[in-house]
């Protein structure tokens, strides 16, 4: 299997990821690049697809409340303009912060605030990537909650089985990955999480 070389817009993306994917996918090589956000992380991507010819790209940025079509185009453009058509690219809609409000029950577990169980089932949060600002939303619900440690957090607990996570978007991260490991192995990795 190739290694897949994550190109992220923050550290509390790669604190997630570093936690989360060993975890769901045991045997994965992979590297994470962080960047000092969107503008940077925009600008190296040719600088990186020349730099790892050889191994596979995911790209993950947040949305923050822009067209989350246009980025992806963007990027591909980007991508393509490299040589490189393969790239993976996902948009946590609209932070990272989403993710964690759509598996609410484990944030509850995770902080100890068994009183956020089932928030998930309030129209408020059902669906999170809706949310226009999830990381104040985050801190409302946990006023303690810091970027990084709450990745690495939330990455050591997101549920591997059907999981109870209600973000589409951290839905399709994991679907992207399915298909990316699928292509080159030839083989079905099986991921158990919850499709509406």
């Amino acid at each position: 299997m190739k290694k897949i070389v994550f190109l992220l817009e923050e550290p509390s993306m790669k604190a997630f990821i570093e936690e989360f994917l060993p975890r769901l996918i045991p045997d994965l090589e992979f590297l994470c690049i962080t960047h000092e956000g969107k503008q940077d992380l925009e600008k190296s991507i040719p600088r990186k697809l020349k730099a790892f010819r050889r191994e596979l790209f995911v790209i993950i940025r947040d949305n923050d409340g822009a067209d989350c079509r246009a980025i992806k185009a963007r990027l591909i453009d980007v991508c393509k303009n490299e040589g490189k058509s393969d790239v993976l690219i996902r948009i946590a809609c609209q932070e990272l912060e989403s993710w964690y409000l759509g598996a609410m029950d484990i944030l509850a577990a995770v902080y100890a605030r068994p009183k956020l169980t089932g928030l998930n089932l309030k129209s408020k949060y059902r669906n999170p990537d809706r949310l226009g600002n999830p990381s104040s939303e985050v801190i409302k619900l946990i006023p303690e909650f810091r970027k990084i440690e709450g990745a690495r957090r939330m990455g050591m607990a997101m549920p591997l089985e059907k999981s109870d996570n209600y973000s589409r978007s951290f839905q399709v991260f994991i679907e992207g990955i399915q298909r990316m490991l699928k292509s080159t192995t030839g083989k079905k990795v099986r991921l158990r999480i919850r499709r509406e």
